[in-house]
């Protein structure tokens, strides 16, 4: 029997990226899950490859209605709703002042008011079902700065606070509320960042700028090694009853990286 048997979830942004493996991982564990988003096509196929455990609904985390909406087609379709995963999020990589109102306005609505409807709908059930686990998708950017990221970077550290405030409100009503920091995320979401990141280097070395490529900081486990599915993993655990004593914790799925700086030369370095 898989740790997630007799849960239904809603797992948001679940048409690809991490949201995908989570959905993935959730039915193999044994929920049944109600997967969302707004790539349709997407959605639809991943949910027929997992079979009758499985539904796509297309739900706009910004709309309290289709919020509503969606808890109703989870309800109908799997019983009451015990886990919910706030995975979907936006990303906007520019500088700070090339910043717009309109974007900044647009990643807060996906990646922080997003959750924040979610969890107002589905913790009414919840209460009813004699509680539950709601598990955010935040990021390692919401456990450190980053440049070229500031409103996305502002909407994680915003989930992160309001995580933690929804565990101290919830978890006497036995709803328990996490984080997940994740380093690896959807490689179509950081496409961009890494694409503007190589364009500015490459632009700096050829007006003649050295770029040492080599200095900290270091992954300690080596980069690349992080992948969707270790974060799936993760947000699984959080959702069981494995984790009936984890509640308002911020848990990184980062190889270390925000553990600290490796200094090459430095003792204990390599």
């Amino acid at each position: 029997m898989g740790k997630l048997e007799g849960k239904v979830a809603i797992v948001t942004g679940a048409a690809r990226g991490t949201g995908e493996a989570t959905a993935r991982l959730f039915v193999e564990e044994g929920a049944r899950v109600l997967l969302v988003d707004v790539l349709d096509e997407q959605g639809e196929k991943v949910a027929a490859e997992l079979g009758s455990t499985a539904a796509y609904h297309r739900l706009d985390v910004r709309k309290p209605e289709a919020w509503a909406a969606g808890l109703a087609a989870a309800e109908q379709a799997f019983g009451a709703v015990t886990v919910l995963v706030n995975n979907a999020a936006i990303l906007e990589v520019a500088s700070f002042e090339e910043h717009s109102h309109e974007r900044i306005q647009e990643v807060l609505d996906v990646n922080l008011v997003g959750p924040f409807l979610g969890m107002q709908a589905v913790i009414p059930g919840m209460d009813e079902a004699g509680g539950g686990s709601i598990v955010n998708v935040g990021s390692i950017d919401s456990l450190e700065g980053e440049v070229g990221i500031a409103a996305y970077g502002a909407s994680k550290w915003g989930l992160r606070g309001l995580t933690k405030c929804a565990a101290l409100e919830l978890g006497r009503r036995a709803i328990r509320v996490n984080l997940v920091a994740a380093a690896p995320g959807s490689s179509e979401m950081s496409a961009p960042f890494f694409a503007q990141t190589t364009k500015r280097l490459q632009e700096r070395i050829a007006a003649g700028e050295e770029i040492d490529l080599a200095g900290p900081p270091v992954q300690p486990m080596g980069r690349g090694a992080g992948s969707v599915r270790h974060v799936a993993q993760m947000v699984a655990f959080l959702a069981s009853e494995e984790s009936a004593y984890c509640n308002g914790g911020d848990y990184a799925v980062d190889g270390g990286f925000t553990a600290g700086h490796i200094f090459p030369g430095s003792p204990g370095s390599y």
